[in-house]
């Protein structure tokens, strides 16, 4: 940030009173503009034993496989900006959502918080961000065409889930660099 959105004056990086970080502070009108974490909310929708997945219309990942999942908006929930994304990528409509397993991303200052919950009437067709949607079951799902890291953990561990008693909500954080490994450190 070079200008500050209050006055348009120039800001200068230090560290304001009373802070320990970094921020981006106008001289002129004294405004701290705080750049936090982006919120991304998204869900696993389940038919008859089969998960939802879009093909992605948009970048990134163009053309490669994702949960239906986005930024959330001001003034609604969590589950609400889920239920959202849902439908405008699937034009589908989740019942019965719970919270699933919250992923940081630290490196691109990005939270996920993934829900579960059904596919009402197993309708979903493709959204104006999706080239294709699809059900598909654990062995059919196209694992090396997955868009992003946490898109591949949360379906490892929904499966795992599925096979255990454990329903908690699952945390994790998702470390990456382009063209590395993932490395994922789980908190059960």
């Amino acid at each position: 940030m070079q200008f500050c959105s209050n006055c348009g004056s120039q800001v200068t990086l230090q560290i304001p009173p009373g802070d320990n970080r970094e921020r981006s502070v106008c001289g002129s009108c004294e405004t701290i503009h705080y750049v936090n974490p982006k919120l991304v909310v998204g869900c696993i929708l389940t038919w008859e034993k089969k998960v939802l997945l879009c093909k992605r219309s948009i970048e990134p990942r163009l053309g490669y496989w994702t949960l239906p999942a986005g930024f959330m908006e001001n003034g609604e929930s969590t589950a609400e900006g889920a239920a959202r994304e849902a439908f405008e990528e699937a034009n589908a409509t989740p019942e019965s959502l719970e919270l699933f397993g919250v992923y940081s991303l630290p490196r691109i200052s990005q939270v996920y918080m993934m829900f579960l919950g059904k596919l009402k009437d197993g309708y979903a067709s493709a959204g104006e961000e999706s080239l294709e949607v699809g059900l598909f079951e654990q062995q059919d799902i196209p694992w090396t065409e997955l868009a992003f890291p946490v898109v591949s953990e949360s379906l490892e561990q929904f499966f795992n889930r599925n096979q255990s008693t454990n329903e908690r909500a699952y945390l994790a954080d998702v470390h990456s660099r382009p063209g590395h490994a993932v490395d994922v450190t789980r908190h059960h």
